[in-house]
């Protein structure tokens, strides 16, 4: 068990990529994540993070990023929050080709595979909370 507590901060611009990568590194690192594991949250997680500053634009994007334990796994999960307009369709926006901006429509659903657990709250007008978990193995 850590007493570490947990890192939050604002995404409002480019910038904050780099650091959800980094403090993605940092705790995958500290929870003993394999390199391919910790890629997999640190690729996942910056997906997310644009995501906010593409559609949430010139709204508001938090990211809480903390260890989890589960028995004797530990893990790291990632909560990316944001006040946009929502997402109308959750079900088709976790769809392979599915867009609204004219994307390739690989983000949601390609966060999803590359880690283990992954819960998305959305709905129009009211924002979108996408939460990751990746787990040592």
């Amino acid at each position: 068990m850590t007493d570490r507590e947990p890192s939050v901060f604002d995404i409002v611009d480019e910038s904050d990529l780099i650091r959800v990568r980094k403090v993605l590194r940092t705790e995958a690192e500290a929870v003993g994540l394999n390199l391919v594991d910790a890629t997999k949250l640190i690729t996942a997680g910056s997906e997310l993070a644009r995501n906010i500053l593409n559609y949430a634009t010139g709204h508001r994007g938090r990211v809480t990023v903390e260890q989890v334990y589960r028995q004797s796994r530990r893990g790291v999960r990632a909560t990316f929050a944001d006040d946009g307009p929502g997402i109308e369709d959750i079900e088709a926006a976790l769809t392979d080709g599915f867009s609204t901006r004219g994307s390739m429509g690989l983000g949601l659903p390609g966060a999803r595979r590359l880690v283990d657990d992954m819960t998305l709250t959305s709905a129009a007008g009211s924002g979108t909370t996408v939460v990751i978990v990746k787990w040592q193995r």
